[in-house]
């Protein structure tokens, strides 16, 4: 006699179990603590965290996708010695903290640092150049892939009738690249969005980010309800600007 399949059911049971207990449930709460939407929708504050909001992690995405793509040809389609060993490195970064890159970058250019005594780490761009710095990775690491992948009979094919390395990379590897651009650009805006530990080591005056907000309200003025609706607002905004990203990403064939 054969042993009966589980039943359907039975099997989804538990991760659904999970995820409503410890995702759905939370998010639930927050959502009724909530209250008093006018009152931060009007505030100065919440506006300009809003904007701070959206344009370093718009700005933060672009730099990365930028830099990453520079970088990634490099390593991958330049041969130099230690690349490999450099490709490895990438993997280990992507563990490291986003305060430890913070921190080192204020050792190097903080007031006190090696190089002098710099300002502009203390300022929406020295955030930025943080963020990017972090977060660069993250758009390298899904291009080193697609580039291990890429057939490169058809680069030594385009050399040889006479195409230069940038009408090859624009005709060849760019379009190979727009998936791992469009996975690593998404996960890089995601994380901008609700970064919280870059701003905070920077000690950017000025600038506040809807995550700040959320710390600031809850732990520094008790207005939990007030750091809910920042966090509600939070999670909207990624949402959407997500999803807008992978619509405009997936028009642009990726």
């Amino acid at each position: 006699m054969s042993r009966s399949s589980p039943r359907p059911w039975g099997v989804a049971l538990p991760p659904v179990a999970f995820v409503a207990l410890f995702i759905l449930y939370p998010l639930a709460l927050v959502l009724q603590q909530s209250c008093g939407y006018a009152d931060v929708f009007t505030s100065e504050g919440f506006r300009h965290a809003l904007w701070t909001t959206v344009w370093l992690a718009l700005a933060s995405t672009v730099g990365c996708l930028a830099l990453g793509f520079a970088l990634a040809l490099v390593i991958a389609f330049v041969p130099f010695p230690g690349a490999k060993a450099v490709a490895r490195f990438i993997d280990v970064y992507l563990s490291f903290p986003s305060f430890l890159i913070t921190l080192a970058l204020l050792f190097i250019y903080g007031t006190t640092g090696i190089v002098g005594s710099f300002q502009f780490l203390t300022t929406p761009w020295g955030v930025l150049l943080a963020e990017v710095t972090y977060f660069t990775p993250f758009v390298m690491r899904p291009l080193l892939a697609a580039f291990s992948q890429l057939d490169t009979a058809q680069l030594e094919a385009a050399s040889s009738l006479g195409a230069r390395a940038p009408r090859i990379v624009r005709r060849i590897v760019l379009p190979e690249a727009l998936p791992a651009l469009a996975a690593g650009g998404s996960l890089v805006l995601v994380l901008s969005l609700n970064e919280f530990g870059i701003v905070l080591f920077t000690g950017a005056k000025g600038v506040t980010t809807l995550p700040m907000l959320v710390y600031s309200k809850a732990i520094l003025e008790s207005d939990y309800p007030g750091a809910c609706v920042v966090a509600v607002v939070n999670v909207l905004v990624s949402v959407g600007l997500y999803g807008l990203y992978r619509v405009v990403s997936r028009r642009a064939g990726a």
